[in-house]
């Protein structure tokens, strides 16, 4: 379990002595839930979002156990360090967004027909309550040939569980090499 501080002074003194010291900056907030301003060690939160199992993970901030999902983060322009993340408390019952991530199985068939196999959403917004909600979605690319494309409206979803992307927009397709 991700372990993690919280902030007593949110200025930005102490935010950088905090980042000075290997610590990330974390706003943790849900529906009906009072915000958290937390840090955690940059190396363990890495290490635990790499290596988790399914989208919602358990984190402990101060007494609380909670178990919370990516939201957002930032990362700095020049030198891609993550700066900043914002966690969403995973409440039960309670319906709001998600961003997915999309997993691709399979070679495609256009590949040896000169083409290039292009991923052009690697994670998609849905909305549904955090049980009904897909660890991942699993993709079998191995049919699409050149010109071939897989669109949202193709992809299929849980039970109580909806996609807020346009039908029409591509998710993977196999284009011609140039």
């Amino acid at each position: 379990m991700l372990e993690g501080i919280i902030r007593e002074s949110t200025g930005k003194k102490a935010t950088k002595a905090l980042r000075r010291d290997g610590y990330l900056i974390a706003n943790i907030y849900g529906k009906d839930f009072p915000n958290i301003h937390a840090a955690f060690k940059k190396g363990d939160f890495i290490r635990t979002v790499r290596h988790k199992e399914t989208l919602a993970f358990p984190v402990k901030v101060g007494d609380k156990e909670l178990q919370v999902v990516v939201q957002d983060y930032q990362k700095d322009p020049v030198t891609y360090d993550l700066l900043h993340v914002d966690l969403m408390v995973a409440q039960p019952g309670v319906v709001t967004y998600y961003m997915v991530p999309i997993k691709t199985v399979g070679t495609p068939i256009g590949l040896k027909n000169k083409g290039v196999l292009v991923t052009s959403k690697r994670r998609i917004k849905v909305k549904g309550a955090i049980e009904n909600i897909p660890d991942s979605i699993t993709l079998d690319v191995s049919n699409l040939d050149v010109g071939d494309a897989i669109l949202i409206r193709d992809i299929e979803l849980p039970e109580g569980v909806t996609h807020m992307i346009p039908d029409r927009v591509a998710v993977v397709g196999v284009v011609k090499a140039k």
